[in-house]
């Protein structure tokens, strides 16, 4: 898969064939330093964006050819998403706000029932009927780990989830992000500059220039070979 943006001498590639298969339950990093194209792979796999070259394919499904409504259906109800800012709807409890992919997605079934469930996983049982604008920001992006998981997607993709937390907190979110994938057998991809922080994970997928290392790159001799 590649992903140009531009054209002419203003071209850039963004992603330089990159190829690799995830499996259902894995914890992956991708990491890279900025610029490296990290966060462009994951708009890919998000569906957020179309490859330039290549195909996305999720569940075995090939992504190239689904219209703009099909997309917007086929990623509420296979990806869920975590960012680093938990991006709760101010003006909604912290249930309600869990509950809207699933409102979105129109399969209300037992979803109240479900958001609960899940917030009492996360540890904010306590916190299910205050306002997102009155809990703390490490119980916000607990909220936001919920609400990433209520449509039990096929993959729950996070953009530098314990960005905007302190190292404390930081800790306990990626801890909780690696005991629900456990729990679950949920496949977590998540995009982050602090690797070290993680510890050990299923696998490491490092950006550089736009290409896609198993682990850490080669040498940039290696790289030219």
């Amino acid at each position: 898969m590649s992903k140009i943006y531009g054209t002419g001498e203003n071209k850039v590639k963004a992603l330089d064939n990159v190829s690799f298969s995830i499996e259902k339950g894995e914890f992956v990093l991708i990491v890279g330093s900025s610029g490296s194209g990290k966060s462009t792979l994951l708009n890919m796999i998000g569906l957020l964006d179309r490859p330039t070259n290549g195909t996305v394919f999720i569940d075995g499904i090939d992504t190239t050819n689904l219209t703009d409504s099909q997309i917007s259906s086929f990623r509420n109800k296979k990806l869920g998403f975590i960012f680093q800012f938990s991006n709760l709807l101010t003006d909604l409890t912290v249930l309600e706000n869990v509950l809207l992919p699933r409102e979105i997605a129109r399969t209300n079934d037992s979803a109240e029932k479900n958001a609960r469930e899940l917030l009492k996983a996360v540890g904010l049982d306590d916190q299910i009927n205050k306002r997102a604008n009155k809990i703390s920001g490490g119980q916000a992006q607990r909220a936001a780990i919920a609400r990433g998981l209520i449509n039990n997607p096929s993959i729950v993709l996070a953009d530098e989830p314990t960005g905007n937390l302190d190292s404390v907190t930081s800790e306990k979110i990626i801890q909780l992000m690696k005991s629900m994938a456990k729990k679950l057998n949920q496949t977590f991809i998540v995009v982050t500059h602090d690797r070290q922080h993680f510890g050990d994970v299923d696998r490491v997928i490092t950006i550089k220039d736009g290409k896609a290392f198993e682990g850490n790159p080669p040498s940039e001799m290696e790289v030219l070979v």
